[in-house]
């Protein structure tokens, strides 16, 4: 039986040039940028509904992508978003515009159908093939976004997940739209709530926990997720909020310390000295009440 994985709210329509650098200059990510440091040739794996191949922000950041679902009968090379979600996501983490990282490369897994839909073992076998590709100058993956979520633990995900940490690449996943505006009550998604996993939770642009966002001990860090501006489909911008949004804040964030850390140390970090690193570059929220959560991104 097919499981719903994303859970979308209303999407709200705005084009304005102002927003393009909004989240960048929020979290700090835009005097980085400034600095040279974009996120250069880190590659993250974005698996999520594809990705719009011709939109002038992100064509040229794509450095290949494969179809897991039974769209486009299929057809494993045809990986072009047909719902949207996937591409808005994508731009967030490395639009030449919009995104945090915008020299990031994007290896684009179409694990989501034209719904918004997939299966679980679509999903396991993604993480895997993510694990285990090699670009064509030996490219490796060194994060894996994924802005889904499911409402019950899967041993086989739980497996995956633990498979990629162990080999030093960082899985971001959004902490789920089922928030009820309460932070003391517990709602979960998975493979978010994993604990090897990189909880984000969406805050708005003035600090506030978003009402939807879910709340539970596990949420890692917070990333603005309300209202926003990003790539979509046909060549356009669009307004979207969810956690979705906010997980490739930080997906786009951990490319940026990869390459500003790395050229430093002139070697390559593990799983857990990213998220150490991460965790140092948050501030505190005074809308977080929970003792065991961090703030959210800064720079």
């Amino acid at each position: 039986m097919r499981k719903r994985l994303v859970k979308h709210l209303p999407v709200e329509k705005q084009d304005d040039v102002n927003l393009y650098q909004q989240v960048n200059n929020y979290i700090g990510a835009k005097k980085l940028n400034e600095q040279g440091v974009l996120g250069s040739d880190i590659v993250v794996a974005v698996l999520d509904t594809g990705c719009d191949t011709n939109h002038v922000d992100l064509k040229d950041n794509i450095i290949e992508g494969y179809n897991f679902t039974d769209d486009y009968e299929r057809n494993f090379f045809n990986f072009i978003d047909n719902n949207g979600h996937g591409t808005h996501v994508s731009g967030i983490i490395s639009g030449l515009k919009t995104g945090v990282a915008p020299g990031a490369k994007l290896l684009i897994l179409k694990v989501l159908d034209a719904k918004g839909s997939g299966n679980v073992q679509s999903l396991v076998n993604a993480i895997y093939f993510a694990v285990n590709w090699r670009g064509p100058k030996k490219e490796r993956v060194r994060i894996i976004n994924m802005s889904l979520g499911l409402p019950f633990k899967d041993d086989n995900l739980h497996e995956a997940i633990k498979y990629s940490v162990n080999a030093g690449i960082p899985v971001v996943s959004a902490s789920g739209n089922d928030g009820d505006g309460i932070q003391n009550t517990n709602e979960y998604r998975y493979p978010a709530a994993y604990n090897e996993v990189i909880q984000v939770g969406a805050i708005d642009f003035k600090d506030n926990i978003a009402n939807f966002s879910n709340s539970n001990n596990e949420v890692d860090l917070y990333a603005p997720g309300v209202k926003i501006y990003s790539t979509y489909l046909g060549n356009k911008y669009k307004i979207l909020s969810g956690t979705s949004m906010a997980t490739p804040i930080i997906s786009g964030s951990i490319a940026l310390l990869i390459e500003s850390l790395e050229n430093k140390l002139s070697r390559t970090m593990n799983e857990s000295e990213i998220y150490a690193q991460l965790i140092k570059r948050t501030r505190t929220l005074t809308s977080v009440s929970k003792e065991e959560l961090n703030g959210c991104i800064s720079f």
